[in-house]
């Protein structure tokens, strides 16, 4: 897709007050590869090439594994994630598809096991967060490919 507005150009004081959200996160309790995980696949269902492409490259540099990325779309079928991460990513997902405009007992009863409430405000935050980045970056065109590690660091 062709870039729309060049919303770090435009769009600059908006875009510092979400790194904001960013800088809160990254000192999060909640683990950066957790972090990352959940935005690649919110990605995903989003269809956020940008996002997909900055993610990816970030998981990849951390020393993540290529296999656990190219199956992430059936996770529940994998067994090479934690019991923690499925219960963030059932959120995730359910926090981003709303289809019941609700997140189900199950899935947050769930996550109660492997979190404490204030980890689940920071997941919650960051899938919000993620999921205002891929819309504004489908809205008005990323130029996807040409993200470089580490570009929005916000420690």
């Amino acid at each position: 897709m062709e870039q729309r507005i060049n919303v770090m150009e435009k769009g600059l004081k908006a875009m510092n007050a979400m790194a904001a959200l960013g800088k809160h996160l990254s000192k999060s309790a909640v683990e950066f590869s957790l972090r990352e995980l959940l935005y690649f696949r919110v990605s995903q269902i989003n269809g956020c090439g940008f996002c997909l492409d900055m993610h990816s490259k970030e998981l990849i540099a951390t020393g993540e594994n290529a296999q656990r990325l190219f199956v992430l779309e059936a996770w529940r079928e994998a067994p090479f994630y934690t019991e923690r991460e499925q219960a963030a990513l059932a959120f995730a997902e359910e926090l981003t598809h709303l289809s019941n405009n609700q997140v189900s007992d199950a899935v947050f009863s769930k996550l109660k096991e492997h979190f404490n409430d204030t980890d689940i405000i920071d997941l919650t935050l960051a899938i919000c967060t993620i999921n205002n980045y891929n819309r504004i970056n489908i809205a008005l065109g990323a130029p996807v490919g040409t993200y470089q590690l580490g570009q929005f660091n916000h420690n």
